[in-house]
């Protein structure tokens, strides 16, 4: 959650300054990779970034991250309060000796309820915020998590968005301030949007949750040689699609009729479709679905993704030499600026790569440096 939603600060400009651990941040030890330290993941959420090392359990190391603090705009932090205040970075701490820092906590649960102070993993918020629940309400065998990071990425979103907006805030005001962005609750919003249904209204008039999103034929259509992604969506769409497969009768069916008639059949609707698409080859599908101007996609692997002609030409796939891990493949930030394009400006960094320059701009000698290193408050590596 805090590297992502820092690498978005980062692609957007902002120096970034990492403070990581003597061990350094756990998700350097994902494998596959070609150093120790520099695993892929890792590799994923730490671009243009710039790495210090520090033990904040030592006293020195406290009052360095303080001597950063009090130079910056903003910290953020994905550990537990309790656990910050205890190292003496409280934002009372933090506010001493910068009272216009941006105090940015992300964390697993919200202050105020009984799961404050709990720790938090992605697979742990998925659980509590209904996606396993609704994968097996959606025709799985078992509830099972998504396959991604959902709860770490869409809050890490949500973690930039409020860190910009406190920014904007002090522009305006002159004043920082303490923000907290909790997993829980941000997912459950994410989630709850859609399938929160006749519980919205009080007394409810129905039960929770969509059920476009819950039948259980949504899904990649099989076709007879592969699958499909298609969304047959508005009015005009599924009068295209009736034409195409030989049944303009259908227009006239009631269960086809408009939105709200789709939505109370939607299962057979899906199911009927599923069987349509068995009959002819994905080929055949994506050129007569694009040529009816109905929504489709052919469906991706990871693997394929590497190749895709679209991705291709947009050149969102680069190929870059790292230092000391070689030829990477890295995904260009994606945004569009027409005042100048978002670049890669650097690349991962090793453990501590930039430990001394770091410090040496908070106002530390070389001999300092050389004592932090020698107690093991700090370590360089730098290339």
């Amino acid at each position: 959650m805090g590297p992502y939603a820092t690498q978005i600060l980062a692609d957007l400009g902002a120096d970034v300054i990492k403070v990581e651990p003597p061990e350094g941040d756990i998700l350097r030890d994902v494998g596959p990779m070609r150093n120790p330290g520099m695993g892929h993941i890792y590799l994923h959420v730490n671009r243009n970034k710039r790495s210090v090392v520090l033990d904040l359990k030592q006293p020195a190391g406290r009052d360095a991250a303080l001597r950063l603090a009090e130079k910056s705009d903003v910290l953020v932090f994905n550990v537990r309060p309790k656990a910050m205040a205890r190292l003496g970075l409280s934002y009372e701490d933090v506010k001493k000796v910068n009272p216009k820092i941006i105090y940015a906590a992300a964390v697993g649960y919200g202050e105020g309820g009984p799961y404050s102070g709990k720790s938090a993993y992605d697979d742990l918020i998925q659980g509590a915020a209904a996606i396993p629940a609704l994968t097996q309400m959606s025709g799985a065998d078992l509830p099972r998590y998504a396959p991604v990071t959902l709860a770490d990425r869409s809050v890490g979103l949500n973690v930039a968005i409020a860190i910009n907006a406190a920014l904007y805030y002090r522009e305006k005001t002159g004043r920082g301030q303490s923000i907290e962005v909790p997993m829980f609750e941000s997912l459950v919003q994410f989630v709850m949007g859609d399938h929160l249904g006749g519980l919205s209204f009080d007394p409810p008039i129905g039960e929770a949750g969509y059920k476009r999103l819950i039948a259980k034929h949504r899904r990649p259509y099989a076709t007879n040689d592969g699958y499909v992604c298609v969304l047959i969506y508005n009015d005009k769409q599924w009068q295209s699609f009736f034409d195409l497969i030989g049944k303009p009768e259908l227009k006239d069916d009631p269960r086809f009729r408009n939105h709200t008639q789709r939505g109370a059949n939607i299962a057979e609707i899906y199911a009927y479709v599923a069987d349509i698409m068995q009959t002819r080859s994905t080929a055949d599908w994506l050129q007569a679905l694009d040529a009816a101007d109905i929504p489709v996609m052919p469906m991706h692997t990871p693997s394929s993704l590497v190749t895709d002609p679209h991705l291709e030409a947009s050149g969102f796939f680069q190929l870059v030499e790292h230092p000391t891990e070689g030829m990477l493949r890295m995904m260009k930030p994606t945004l569009s600026w027409s005042e100048g394009p978002l670049t890669i400006r650097s690349l991962p960094p090793s453990l501590g790569q930039h430990s001394a320059e770091i410090l040496r701009e908070a106002g530390y000698s070389d001999e300092d440096i050389t004592e932090m290193v020698k107690n093991q408050v700090t370590r360089t590596s730098e290339k």
